[in-house]
């Protein structure tokens, strides 16, 4: 793993609204957050926790059902503004890594919903899957899950439990850099790494 810089491996659950009505003035606030934080290639933190959304404070059925995520366990959550502090107290200048885009997108709608900066404004940001996607060749983006399971590999414990999708994408990311460096050129070797010279003096020599 590259250790010129710390990675953050990061996943958010997001609530949903029922069918394509939702309620009125609904947009999608993280529920649930799941982070790897890594240095030198060491796992130094791992953080997970249910997150109390401040608008739509009812989860829907259909987020329940999708998610498997209870209403006890979000109102039992820590706030948005913890999970701020939380993302705060990270090293930066960082890489922060997701699967897809939508988790820095939400993050920093929910930030200007709740008034506070965005964390992560001096960091670098991977899209692993668009990363896989030019690296396979693939036309269309691939499920995290998909993607791991193309490799040979299974997921980390549940889909769509943001720990174990954040330890999921790690795991990607390594095979990724793996594969990277297999792929990468070897130095040319010169007419003395092809010859020995030592023979070759030797056999005139008599």
């Amino acid at each position: 793993m590259d250790g010129s810089k710390p990675l953050l491996f990061i996943d958010f659950e997001f609530s949903m609204p029922d069918g394509n009505s939702g309620y009125k003035g609904f947009y999608a606030e993280i529920i649930e957050a799941g982070l790897v934080f890594s240095k030198n290639g060491k796992v130094e933190q791992e953080f997970s926790s249910f997150v109390t959304p401040v608008k739509g404070k009812r989860l829907t059925e259909r987020c329940k059902s999708f998610l498997g995520i209870t209403q006890a366990q979000v109102d039992q959550g820590i706030s948005f503004s913890k999970l701020i502090e939380a993302l705060n107290r990270l090293d930066s200048p960082k890489k922060v890594v997701t699967w897809g885009n939508m988790d820095m997108k939400v993050l920093r709608m929910n930030c200007e919903k709740n008034r506070c900066a965005f964390p992560f404004e001096n960091d670098e940001f991977i899209d692993l899957s668009m990363e896989y996607k030019k690296f396979f060749g693939d036309r269309n983006q691939t499920g995290l899950w998909k993607a791991v399971e193309e490799y040979g590999k299974k997921g980390t414990g549940q889909h769509h439990r943001a720990l174990d999708d954040a330890l999921t994408t790690m795991k990607i990311y390594k095979l990724i850099e793996k594969d990277k460096k297999y792929l990468e050129k070897p130095n040319p070797t010169t007419i003395g790494d092809r010859v020995d010279f030592s023979k070759l003096l030797s056999k005139f020599a008599t």
